[in-house]
């Protein structure tokens, strides 16, 4: 619930800014487009208002080409691994043993915030309904007590109406003496009510005008729009932008409807039209029902109803012009509804709000890979580039290209910003520590690059980092392209389980980057930074790797390893990640690879070893 509440109170934030542009798009385009299709623009309003409600997350435009991209892909299962033993430290032959260790960030402030807003707004759902429920209870007893029309020149006219506009459903009459306005109410089983006193007083020119206004409400499914407008009106009541819009709507409602009336009357009716709606608006109120569509609104609506009337019967003088206002019509729309779609997996309050990386790698180049028994309990991903032979293994698609926080996997390259900046170099890279005491006795010293780095010291890089300047790390972010680009920067890190966010795919392919020095940066820095991550180095293969954790309120919830594996013949790259409630830590995601690695050497080590490879078996992670 508090999740819901925080991710529910920002796509309301969202929607707020979707609204105002939407309503900034009918106000520059409300002399080109019909009264109609203005009031139709709202419903793509209504499928971003579903979107925080929906139990999945709507697919977007770069989900949808990263599917397309993969649609050929090939596949194969791969053979049940040995469940990996846990540990805390791993060793290597020939390098020292490194650790994976991280500091637990506190989501307990966003956790009362969100479900106090939760709570909140759930208490104004419910008061909400409390008011529809009582004005349902007031407009049924008003239904039982109304009565058949009786008046035979009221029926035959209301007959008429329906020969004019092509209704054959029998939709009942009735007249009340509790109402002042005629109003049309019920989906299913539509019905009319008309006031007597509306019944003896009006004309039979105004009764028409009446009965046919009321008809194209049903006609045009309104009763259906007005269900959907009072769903918004208890879900969104604590968003007056929503409020706005659906008092726009209301008011386009009723100009669409007045359109549909005229294009049915003669053009020497117009005029009578008009001055009906002003001897109604003199004579009846707003209906209080916000199950029924009625005919009378607000004087300013009235005012629009009015010039609508006036535009109208200019409109239909020249065919052409209302053809062309179709047609842009069509146009908004279509654009309109283009754009919701591409905003709306930011609305999603579902699970968590997420990122994908568009990826455009050729498909033929791609092969898809099960690993599902090696992840067991952990929902994750493993992503393997053979550099070589241009060739990516991915084990489950859709979460290679999801992002999330990097931890200590941003740290090399942290590491070599510093480096680019002189803050610290390849012979001199000793930062003394401040004697502030930490959970773990490695952190407790003075470090250089070889030993932070070894040793995960979160204190170090954000030293870094404070040397560095907001300003030169959002720099460097977009320089080599790193993840989402996105920097907030707080109490802690921005690479813990913040704002910082990168997808295994992209992890991949930075590594391909900094191995290769695409970044254009100095060869000694790229050359420190490798053999700060180094982990095995022998005549036959060296392994490249860093792990990272995402601890928080103390359980580990997204585990990293990344690195690549350098042979003789070629380099290989690799990034796994793992998420869960619990457990899920760069020790295990690390175990993952190298169970993988090792059952896997056969088949993605073969252009390199001749098909196997017992040294890089052997310097699998102990198990």
């Amino acid at each position: 619930m508090a999740a819901f509440g925080i991710r529910f109170l920002l796509s309301n934030l969202y929607l707020c800014a979707i609204i105002t542009l939407l309503l900034g798009v009918k106000c520059a385009l409300k002399n080109h487009l019909t009264s109609r299709m203005q009031f139709c623009l709202w419903f793509l309003l209504f499928c971003l208002l579903a979107v925080p409600f929906l139990p999945v997350r709507p697919v977007g435009f770069s989900r949808l080409f990263v599917w397309f991209q993969h649609l050929k892909n090939h596949s194969f299962t791969g053979k049940t691994a040995i469940a990996p033993t846990i540990a805390n430290t791993h060793t290597y032959a020939g390098v020292s043993p490194f650790h994976d260790l991280t500091l637990s960030v506190s989501n307990r402030l966003p956790s009362v915030v969100g479900l106090l807003f939760c709570g909140i707004w759930l208490l104004g759902v419910f008061v909400m309904l409390f008011f529809f429920l009582k004005s349902a209870a007031r407009l049924t007893r008003i239904q039982k007590s109304a009565l058949p029309l009786q008046n035979e020149t009221v029926r035959a006219l209301y007959n008429k109406c329906l020969s004019e506009l092509g209704i054959t459903r029998n939709i009942p009459v009735y007249s009340t003496a509790f109402l002042q306005s005629p109003i049309i109410t019920g989906v299913l089983r539509p019905r009319i009510f008309l006031p007597i006193r509306f019944v003896s007083d009006c004309t039979a020119a105004d009764l028409r005008f009446a009965l046919l206004h009321e008809l194209q409400h049903y006609r045009h499914k309104d009763l259906f729009a007005n269900c959907l407008m009072n769903a918004a009106a208890v879900l969104y009541w604590c968003n007056p932008l929503v409020w706005l819009a659906l008092c726009e709507m209301q008011n386009d409602r009723e100009t669409a409807c007045d359109a549909a009336v005229l294009g049915v009357l003669a053009k020497n009716e117009y005029t009578a039209y008009g001055n009906a709606l002003i001897t109604f608006a003199e004579t009846i109120s707003r209906t209080p029902f916000p199950f029924a569509a009625g005919m009378s609104r607000s004087a300013k609506q009235l005012r629009r109803r009015i010039v609508q009337i006036v535009s109208y019967q200019q409109q239909m003088q020249s065919a052409k012009s209302f053809a062309r206002k179709t047609k842009i019509g069509l146009a908004v729309f279509c654009t309109v509804a283009v754009l919701f779609w591409g905003i709306a997996p930011a609305l999603s309050a579902n699970a968590a709000v997420q990122e994908h990386a568009l990826w455009t790698v050729s498909s033929d180049k791609v092969f898809t890979i099960d690993l599902s028994a090696y992840f067991q309990e952990y929902e994750g991903s493993f992503v393997l580039y053979d550099r070589a032979n241009d060739t990516w293994y991915v084990h489950d698609m859709e979460r290679a290209t999801l992002r999330t926080p990097p931890n200590s996997t941003f740290k090399p390259y942290n590491a070599l910003f510093g480096l680019e900046e002189g803050i610290i170099s390849p012979n001199h890279s000793m930062i003394a520590w401040d004697k502030t005491v930490y959970p773990f006795a490695a952190w407790n010293a003075s470090q250089d690059l070889h030993s932070a780095m070894q040793n995960s010291v979160n204190w170090y890089f954000e030293e870094i980092d404070k040397r560095l300047g907001a300003s030169a790390i959002r720099d460097y972010i977009k320089t080599i392209g790193y993840g989402n680009e996105c920097i907030r920067f707080g109490n802690r890190a921005y690479w813990l389980q913040s704002s910082l966010k990168i997808s295994p795919v992209e992890q991949v392919q930075l590594l391909t980057d900094l191995y290769d020095n695409r970044f254009g940066f100095c060869p000694e820095n790229i050359a420190a930074v490798k053999q700060s991550i180094c982990l095995l180095s022998s005549e036959s293969v060296q392994v490249y790797g860093k792990t990272g954790t995402g601890r928080v309120d103390g359980k580990d919830v997204n585990g990293w390893f990344v690195g690549y594996v350098q042979t003789q013949n070629g380099a290989y790259f690799f990034a796994t990640n793992i998420q869960s409630s619990e457990g899920a830590n760069g020790t295990n995601a690390a175990d993952i690879t190298a169970s993988v690695l090792s059952d896997r050497s056969d088949y993605f080590f073969a252009a390199a070893t001749g098909g196997s490879d017992s040294s890089f078996c052997s310097m699998a992670l102990d198990r």
